[in-house]
């Protein structure tokens, strides 16, 4: 069943419940307005009767029923009787003895003072009449016809009523929840024209004040971060591809042209050693795209582990200078810092590659090959600030320098991907971490860490 079909059903449930309960209740109150309203008008009937024969000296039993047999008043099928404390009949209109009447009956009435029920089509009232001398018992009856035809009457109106009511119900609920569900439906066929080559498309907000509008925009800013995440892949996978093509077609074009023809020893060494780098760097620039998807991907918090940010910077140093010999790291460690303000949770090796990426990038970038590292203790922080003497970043390069792939305009001929900048900010973001870089042409760059304390603990 549909969501329109549902909220019709639910509506025209709810609306007859309503309908039928307020019936039932119009009903009750009307059959008991009735059924009062009758036996007042019995009551007051069969008391004027038993004044006129009682405190009346010149009405006798003969005259009262003549006078009872041509009232224009008498209710329908009307009976009276009159009891003296005897239990004798001193009057009676039922010629035809239609009402039962026995001595235990009326002694209850003498004892209530009041009593109704019914006999048959009856509604019997009996009562207790009393002058200044003596009491007496009466007993009156009749058939509220036309009462009881009102009655009947009001249920065919209430049945035609709800039956009716029901079936308005039923198409004005269809129509409401048809209207109430418009805006789900030309969400639905917005949101089926959206595939992955439109995710430039975007659904209609309104005014943004109820929850579906608030939902589109909900859409809307998923759409936004799928279209980035989706044109940053894109443009990844485009990169990636380029820079592996580079090394590749180098190796294949010296491959190729040293198997042209027979070559000296030496030719075959420099070609071997020449497609050797090759491998080498397509080998670290794999290894530097895996950890790039690596650090791209969602790392749970919990998955990390305490990390000696100390050891893994003295680690990254020795693996850059045993592949570098001529790069030259200097490492100092303020005097405040220990065990405690040097341990941060995190991805051992992730942190590893973002130093040595810094390290590296301050070393191949200088004239001098050299690369100051200092370690620092702040309130609940450690820092690791990266200085170089290289030949530094533009201002307009700062700004794009984190992308993937992106280089700046003055390394010149210097190897490169333009990966490690991009993946040292996505590890130091997933750290909670801050990366701040200063830098001027032909000066150096200065670059800024800051990780936050394992422990939390202030350690001045």
């Amino acid at each position: 069943m549909n969501i329109r079909s549902r909220l019709t059903l639910q509506f025209l449930t709810i609306a007859a419940i309503i309908m039928i309960l307020s019936s039932v209740a119009i009903y009750l109150l009307s059959a008991n307005y009735r059924r009062v309203d009758f036996y007042e008008r019995l009551q007051n009937k069969a008391n004027n009767t038993a004044k006129l024969l009682i405190e009346v000296d010149e009405v006798d039993a003969t005259l009262l029923r003549k006078i009872e047999k041509d009232n224009p008043v008498s209710l329908p099928e009307e009976r009276i009787i009159i009891f003296d404390f005897k239990n004798n009949i001193l009057f009676t209109t039922d010629e035809n003895h239609s009402l039962r009447t026995d001595k235990k009956l009326l002694n209850a009435i003498r004892l209530d003072g009041e009593i109704r029920y019914k006999q048959g089509n009856f509604e019997v009232l009996g009562f207790l009449f009393a002058d200044k001398y003596d009491r007496f018992v009466v007993v009156a009856a009749a058939s509220d016809i036309y009462g009881k035809k009102r009655i009947r009457n009001l249920t065919t109106i209430l049945l035609v009523v709800v039956t009716i009511s029901l079936l308005l119900f039923l198409i004005s609920g269809w129509l409401y929840a048809g209207r109430a569900l418009k805006p789900i439906t030309r969400i639905i066929n917005e949101v089926n024209k959206i595939s992955a080559s439109s995710l430039n498309l975007r659904l209609h907000e309104g005014s943004g004040k109820d929850e579906l509008e608030q939902l589109a925009r909900t859409f809307n800013n998923m759409l936004k971060h799928l279209e980035t995440a989706f044109i940053t892949q894109k443009n990844f996978i485009a990169n990636a591809s380029h820079e592996l093509r580079t090394p590749l077609t180098s190796i294949t074009g010296q491959l190729e042209f040293i198997l042209m023809k027979p070559r000296s020893f030496e030719e075959y060494q420099n070609t071997l050693n020449s497609v050797f780098d090759d491998i080498r760097n397509l080998n670290m620039l794999s290894n530097r795209l895996l950890l790039l998807a690596h650090a791209s991907s969602d790392i749970l918090e919990s998955g990390f582990l305490p990390v000696r940010m100390d050891e893994i910077t003295w680690q990254a140093s020795e693996e850059l200078q045993k592949y570098n010999p001529g790069y030259t790291v200097k490492i100092n460690l303020d005097d405040a810092l220990d065990d405690e303000t040097m341990t941060i949770s995190g991805d051992e090796q992730l942190l590893k590659t973002a130093i040595h990426n810094l390290v590296e990038n301050g070393c191949k970038y200088s004239d001098d090959h050299t690369v100051a590292v200092n370690l620092k203790c702040a309130k609940f922080t450690i820092s690791i600030e990266f200085i170089d003497h290289g030949v530094g970043i533009g201002q307009a390069d700062l700004l794009q320098i984190a992308k993937p792939f992106y280089r700046g305009s003055n390394v010149g001929k210097v190897r490169g991907s333009g990966i490690g900048l991009s993946l040292v900010d996505r590890v130091v973001r997933i750290h909670h971490g801050t990366m701040l870089i200063a830098s001027e042409i032909n000066k150096g760059t200065q670059v800024y860490l800051e990780f936050p304390l394992q422990t939390g603990k202030n350690p001045v």
